[in-house]
């Protein structure tokens, strides 16, 4: 139980850290604008899909899982 105790407020801590980041303006120039994310605007509706955003952050997010796993 200790195990998942520490993995649980590690993984805790790291949210509040990125949400801080974001919440400060760090990822607002480049964050959801990669190239390679989907946008389409017609007249009043728009589409937005960030793709490749999605996969840098599961990248990311699978490389700080695998570096607390061991």
């Amino acid at each position: 139980m200790p195990e998942i105790g520490k993995m649980l407020v590690i993984m805790g801590a790291v949210i509040v850290l990125l949400g801080l980041a974001l919440w400060t303006g760090f990822g607002a120039g480049w964050l959801g604008r990669l190239p390679g994310d989907i946008r389409i605007e017609r007249g009043h509706s728009a589409f937005y899909f960030p793709i490749v955003t999605c996969i840098i952050i599961s990248i990311v997010v699978s490389l700080l899982l695998s570096f607390f796993r061991r």
